[in-house]
């Protein structure tokens, strides 16, 4: 006995055959260059210091510094949904935690005279310790009241701050000791590189790429994964979360000390292009630029947190910079807005668009265009007999 096989490629009668992908579609082209297109930008990134002044190489530095801060408050803010006003507490002890530990106390300050390796590395360890002992309060609240709590963080932090001279410097703050890493000391000490003298800001510049890649991936790879699947129900429906074996408390613990150590690294990249450390920088305002990093961006995103760092680091500084060719804008004491105060009006603004208009932020942008140029191509051209 005999059974008939069918056929489920066959098209059903009345029904006209899906067209075939379109050969000359932009979509393969684009996967064929997009590797091409990575390796042109990391020449790029990489000769950078070959060519821009120190100007621009400080400004590339700041910016590296805030999205290494910005992917770690993403992933606490944007992938977990728990709200965090205290971002600043944790760069200032990974700056001055680096100092501490840097510091060999020729100034009449505490040191230990650490390496510069090994009190970077110690001090996104305390960064994280303070994280850990915050940690049980992070993982029982969420929303405003997280916000809140967080937000005593930051007048304890600027109370010791400015009391802890010895540790500190008080109000005029402390220097910050280079780094020395494989020999070579990142400070203004003569190095020639293909008739280009390299200081500081140069070597800096390298430091901050390996930094910053290295943490974009590490916090993409948490998200892809299963903490990130976790962190996202848990932000989505936490009740849900929890009926599902989703340890909530746990893991909110746990992405509030990783972000805490995101931000201690950020910190102490920070302390190394600035040269001093001073408490006034590390308040609230600090903490609602961070905020403003990953909505601007698009929360809960890696590449969004960079571009958001990068439009509020870089803006503040670009109005300094034409401040003399801007209307309204002009050096600060001079009696128009500051460029500090512009761009806080600027970005403030971008915030409120984003909330309104652009759900997502900028890194959606990008990803609509690529999902139009993808369905473009592919779209079934429409019959005789509806034309």
């Amino acid at each position: 006995m005999s059974e008939a096989v069918r056929d489920d490629t066959a098209t059903p009668p009345g029904r006209r055959p899906a067209p075939a992908p379109h050969r000359g579609s932009a979509a393969p082209i684009r996967a064929r260059t997009r590797p091409y297109a990575w390796a042109a930008a990391a020449v790029l990134a990489l000769a950078l210091p070959f060519y821009l002044d120190r100007f621009w190489l400080q400004a590339g530095l700041f910016a590296m510094a805030a999205a290494i801060g910005a992917i770690g408050l993403t992933l606490l803010t944007g992938a977990t949904g728990q709200l965090s006003m205290g971002h600043a507490f944790f760069l200032a002890i990974g700056a001055y935690g680096y100092c501490v530990f840097a510091a060999d106390g020729s100034d009449g300050l505490v040191g230990l005279g650490l390496p510069g390796w090994l009190a970077a590395v110690l001090a996104v360890l305390a960064a994280g310790a303070a994280g850990g002992l915050f940690s049980p309060i992070a993982g029982r609240l969420h929303g405003a009241y997280l916000g809140i709590a967080t937000l005593a963080l930051i007048f304890i932090g600027q109370h010791a701050l400015f009391n802890a001279r010895e540790l500190t410097g008080g109000f005029n703050g402390r220097d910050v000791p280079p780094p020395t890493l494989f020999g070579l000391t990142f400070d203004d000490s003569g190095l020639v590189v293909a008739s280009v003298p390299f200081g500081a800001v140069e070597k800096l510049w390298y430091l901050g790429l390996a930094l910053l890649l290295g943490c974009a991936l590490f916090a993409r790879g948490v998200l892809r994964g299963r903490p990130g699947r976790a962190m996202n129900a848990i932000r989505d429906h936490r009740v849900a979360a929890g009926v599902m074996g989703v340890p909530v408390a746990r893991h909110r613990a746990a992405v509030f000390v990783l972000s805490s150590m995101y931000a201690g690294l950020a910190g102490v990249l920070l302390a190394l292009v600035f040269r001093r450390t001073v408490p006034d920088h590390f308040g609230i305002a600090l903490s609602l630029e961070y905020l403003a990093m990953i909505v601007i961006g698009g929360l809960g995103s890696v590449a969004g947190a960079v571009l958001g760092a990068f439009f509020v680091s870089l803006l503040p500084q670009l109005l300094t910079r034409y401040s003399d060719a801007l209307p309204l804008v002009s050096a600060p004491g001079t009696g128009g807005i500051a460029p500090g105060e512009a761009s806080r009006y600027l970005y403030g603004a971008a915030v409120v668009a984003v909330v309104l208009f652009l759900p997502g932020g900028l890194v959606r942008v990008a990803a609509r265009r690529r999902a139009r140029s993808r369905q473009a191509p592919h779209a079934a051209p429409r019959p005789a007999e509806e034309r």
